[in-house]
């Protein structure tokens, strides 16, 4: 099965499962037919049994007024009407005998017998009474052979409806084993077909998240292996073209910041006057440009820093974390800043939280970006909180402030690097607007994910980590 394609594999199991199915359906028509074949064969050894019967009564009726007539009469054409009735009531009994069973069979040998001894006294003119009495025995074996013959009927009859519980019961049986064998089937072609999906999904996924650590092994049916194989290649292509962009960037900014240094030393002589003084608008030039490449520094430093960080995320450390005691931590180390703009920071934890496998240092890094930002961004008095939940299979943490928030569609690009929302606060800050592409970065080598989640005041963002307790 490992051979086939996608297409053939969905085609092969639809075959077998209308095999199956098929192949019950065919059982109970059969036996259906075998049924209605022996119910018609029934129904006609019914009907030529009681035909036989009513011949038999009327020529035991006509053997009767003829030898009465004969023997008042002597006359040899009523003698032929005789043996013609007994020949005729022979017939009948030929074929119910065929036909009855061995009481019925004893019962016609005694009709033969009675008739034969009735035969023989008319011949020999022995007298009316042995042809009477002999007579008389016909309509007592006629009753009796209707009787077995009707005892022999019901017994076919039950026999038949016994059958065809039986029949039902097993085709029943055959049905529900057919079902049970094509949902199984239906069910392993699934897990056959959408488990190799699944990780073709997850492998999109880890590409999309610049995850390129992990190789991409899809199994299942030929041609979704064959996806596999390209996507592994596509993963190791871009994992190259990632390092040779970060590596061009980093030689970039190093071959920058060797002219940036001269330009600032350039600048800072202007200022001082050692090469002469300048003029009030002179003045102004150089403070201008003295600030663009103060700023042009620290970005080519925050570039360096988050391509840093980028690299060290792909190396995690990983041992027991108490989130609690970490949170709290990072809290500490921003009292001057929370201070100084006089925020109140509540942290609450709800339930008992379990520690997470997971790098310390990077996950003190995440949460300290993540909090800067909320201090960054909250007004001059305001509150931030921070909640730590235990779900299902994720340990949340969320950070809330009451800044002027994110808009609906810059929730994504509010990651990127260098990228700076549409509201700012009211008071005036410095930052790279690489804070919260660093916190996703840790965060997605940790096998978690951050989002932003829609508030009315303020922006609320969602750390989710896998919970492996």
């Amino acid at each position: 099965m490992s051979r086939l394609s996608f297409s053939s594999t969905l085609l092969a199991s639809f075959l077998l499962i209308a095999a199956i199915l098929g192949t019950a359906a065919l059982g109970g028509l059969l036996t259906l037919e075998d049924f209605a074949a022996r119910s018609r064969e029934g129904a006609g050894h019914a009907l030529g049994f009681s035909s036989a019967l009513q011949q038999l009564g009327e020529r035991t009726v006509d053997m009767e007024r003829s030898a009465r007539q004969f023997l008042v009469l002597d006359d040899p054409v009523l003698l032929e009407r005789f043996e013609q009735a007994r020949d005729d009531s022979m017939t009948a009994l030929v074929w119910i005998a065929g036909l009855g069973g061995a009481k019925s069979q004893g019962l016609v040998n005694q009709w033969i017998d009675a008739s034969n001894r009735a035969a023989a006294a008319l011949n020999a003119r022995a007298g009316a009474d042995a042809a009477l009495r002999a007579l008389g025995e016909l309509p007592i074996l006629n009753e009796h052979l209707a009787a077995e013959l009707r005892l022999q009927l019901d017994a076919e009859s039950k026999r038949l409806l016994d059958e065809l519980d039986g029949n039902r019961e097993q085709l029943a049986w055959h049905l529900l084993v057919a079902v049970t064998a094509a949902l199984l089937l239906a069910a392993l072609t699934g897990w056959w077909v959408l488990r190799p999906l699944n990780r073709v999904e997850g492998a999109i996924e880890a590409l999309g998240e610049s995850r390129f650590d992990e190789p991409v092994i899809i199994g299942g049916p030929a041609d979704l292996r064959r996806v596999g194989r390209r996507l592994d290649w596509l993963r190791m292509r871009l994992a190259d073209l990632e390092a040779n962009r970060t590596r061009v960037l980093r030689h970039v900014s190093h071959e920058l910041k060797t002219p940036l240094a001269s330009l600032r030393e350039g600048i800072a002589l202007l200022k001082d006057g050692v090469v002469g003084g300048l003029t009030t608008e002179q003045h102004e030039v150089v403070a201008i440009l003295e600030h663009n490449t103060r700023a042009l520094q620290l970005r080519i430093e925050g570039l360096l820093g988050y391509n840093a960080a980028v690299f060290d995320a792909r190396s995690l450390k990983r041992w027991k974390v108490a989130l609690r005691p970490l949170v709290e931590s990072v809290v500490a180390e921003q009292q001057l800043q929370i201070q100084s703009r006089d925020l109140h920071v509540d942290i609450d934890v709800n339930g008992n939280i379990p520690p997470l496998t997971a790098d310390p240092d990077k996950l003190r890094i995440a949460l300290a970006n993540l909090v800067a930002n909320a201090i960054s961004f909250s007004p001059h008095g305001g509150k931030v909180r921070l909640k730590i939940a235990r779900e299902l299979r994720d340990v949340t943490i969320d950070c809330i402030d009451e800044g002027p928030g994110v808009p609906e569609n810059e929730s994504e690009r509010i990651f990127e690097p260098f990228y700076q929302g549409s509201r700012q606060p009211a008071a005036p800050r410095h930052g790279s607007g690489l804070g919260l592409s660093i916190v996703r970065e840790f965060i997605h080598a940790h096998g978690g994910k951050i989002e932003l989640v829609p508030t009315s005041v303020g922006a609320h963002f969602r750390i989710a980590l896998p919970n492996e307790s």
